[in-house]
């Protein structure tokens, strides 16, 4: 007996894409939709499950709703010259209204329950011409990733705040500003302090030196007097002893 037509919606319907290089993981996104009115068990399967990481990998679609498949092929040696024989399947079918156990449900699913899409993985390796674009692209969404992650948290606040809120965090930065202005100003006058003190001190230092060496000064002086005093009174006390 045939299976059933598919009634999963798949965005690519064929082929799987993955553009090089391969030396870190390529992630390439699989969309499955539900068109139907009940709601579709589904799982996804390939021939190389060591070399491909899905996420999800199964699950429930609702009716009327859609779901992203991420595949990521792992890093490897690509080879220009081998055709690539990987190949997935997403395999569907019908959800019991009463399911509780999606794993019990698949064991004991009917063959003619189950229906299946094949698609094949395509490995593609950019040109140096594409290489040079996919780097300026990647540069120009980093930046504006960036840009948009700065103004993110003032938006966000924004936007969670209201009126009065917002008020009071204003009024509350304009003072965390005052009061860094003040305490910046008693800072400069405590170093302008330091300073004056410093410069004070090395003058009382340079004037007790100056003291210092008049008082040696003098002293020297008195030495030098005495001495002679001595010398002219003993050269007169012994011309009169003579």
């Amino acid at each position: 007996m045939a299976r059933p037509e598919q009634v999963l919606l798949l965005e690519p319907q064929h082929e799987l894409k993955f553009r090089g290089p391969f030396s870190d993981v390529v992630t390439t996104n699989l969309k499955l939709s539900n068109p139907t009115e009940r709601n579709v068990c589904f799982k996804v399967k390939t021939t190389a499950p060591r070399r491909y990481c899905v996420r999800p990998n199964s699950g429930i679609i609702d009716a009327g709703t859609s779901i992203n498949v991420s595949v990521m092929l792992q890093p490897f040696e690509y080879d220009p010259n081998e055709k690539s024989k990987h190949k997935f399947m997403v395999q569907s079918m019908l959800a019991p209204p009463d399911m509780t156990d999606m794993e019990g449900v698949w064991k004991e699913a009917k063959p003619e329950e189950l229906m299946d899409s094949k698609l094949r993985c395509v490995f593609e390796m950019p040109t140096e011409n594409e290489k040079t674009h996919d780097m300026e692209s990647n540069k120009m969404s980093s930046s504006l990733l960036k840009s948009e992650s700065s103004a993110l948290p003032v938006k966000s606040l924004s936007s969670t705040l209201n009126d009065g809120e917002v008020k009071n965090f204003m009024e509350e930065c304009k003072r965390l500003q005052m009061e860094a202005q003040r305490l910046r100003e008693e800072n400069k006058q405590i170093r302008e302090d330091d300073g004056f003190r410093m410069g004070k001190s090395n003058i009382m230092s340079s004037q007790h030196a100056s003291r210092s060496m008049k008082r040696e000064e003098g002293l020297s002086a008195r030495s030098v007097a005495l001495i002679l005093l001595f010398f002219t009174v003993g050269v007169i006390v012994g011309k009169l002893m003579l």
